[in-house]
């Protein structure tokens, strides 16, 4: 298959609107979308990927009102949270509609649902037929993509269609709230902080992990995610690393250790999100075998940063 690379929104939707797959810019990472309401085209997201398939994918709707189209029973917890953070980088999950195909939810009763503040993103969702189901535009567990050439070396020859856009600007996937529980539950952290979160829903609660056996409810959940192929080494801050297997890299806050071989000191935790998982990608190309990672405080997006980084050391 040849992966069209396009600058054209319209040209792109064409794809989807056709049974295509097509990755796409958003403001967090780069998306894998199909047309949430044809099965056949959604199998092929996880098909392109090595995707398992009860990890639900989030369905991207270019305006609130599309949620209407995919997911019903929104209370007064989520109505409060879409108009806050609509559009933006938060995925509320909500009771889903009957013709919502159980391949996008993974058989559950719910499914996640997004409006992307990013230009070339709601562009592109506007010439869409129907909302989007879309995960990241990576190969399954591998760090997510927050640039078209990333798409591209991943997922290049397997999908239909790349929409070429800037950078994500947030480097780091949507924070999403459970809405379908009283009180909502917070199953992944993002740029849209646990903070920013209790100011609109103050009953808030954090979400377990899933477990062994359990349907995960969110992206993120289950399986192990955004993983180099270096071993990831975490330490806290200010926490001297032991002696650096060579080659060796580090990405943190604080001024890096010597002896590494790549070094990465982030002026902020927004910096730090943003340049993460590219980090990972560029360590990968070089060779590097270790990447000492220090963990920010966990308030804001630092508290997604440590998930991440957890979830790529496996813990």
């Amino acid at each position: 298959m040849q992966t069209v690379v396009t600058d054209a929104p319209e040209e792109a939707a064409g794809f989807l609107n056709h049974a295509g797959i097509v990755a796409f810019p958003t403001e967090t990472v780069y998306g894998l979308g199909a047309d949430v309401f044809l099965p056949e085209a959604v199998s092929r997201i996880f098909t392109a990927k090595g995707r398992p398939s009860d990890n639900p994918l989030i369905v991207h709707v270019q305006t609130p009102e599309q949620i209407g189209e995919v997911a019903c029973d929104i209370d007064r917890n989520a109505a409060a949270l879409i108009e806050r953070f609509f559009p933006g980088p938060l995925t509320v999950v909500l009771r889903k509609r009957a013709q919502v195909p159980e391949i996008v939810s993974a058989g559950l009763p719910t499914v996640g649902v997004r409006c992307p503040s990013h230009p070339v993103a709601s562009a592109f969702l506007r010439h869409c037929e129907h909302p989007v189901a879309a995960p990241s535009a990576n190969l399954s567990g591998r760090p997510s993509p927050t640039d078209w050439r990333t798409v591209y070396h991943d997922l290049g020859g397997r999908i239909d269609c790349l929409l070429r856009g800037e950078p994500s600007t947030i480097g780091l996937e949507s924070t999403i709230v459970d809405c379908s529980v009283d009180p909502p539950r917070l199953l992944r952290s993002g740029a849209v902080s646990l903070e920013s979160l209790l100011d609109v829903v103050p009953g808030l609660k954090i979400a377990t992990s899933c477990k062994p056996g359990d349907a995960p409810k969110s992206p993120g959940m289950k399986y192990r995610h955004y993983s180099p192929e270096a071993l990831i080494v975490l330490l806290e801050t200010a926490q001297a690393p032991p002696e650096p297997v060579t080659p060796s890299a580090w990405i943190g806050l604080s001024a890096p250790p010597p002896g590494m071989e790549r070094t990465l000191r982030c002026s902020s935790v927004e910096e730090y999100a943003r340049v993460l998982f590219g980090f990972f990608r560029t360590c990968d190309a070089s060779g590097i075998l270790t990447i000492y990672c220090e963990l920010p405080a966990e308030r804001g997006i630092g508290r997604a940063i440590r998930d991440r980084l957890q979830k790529a050391s496996g813990k």
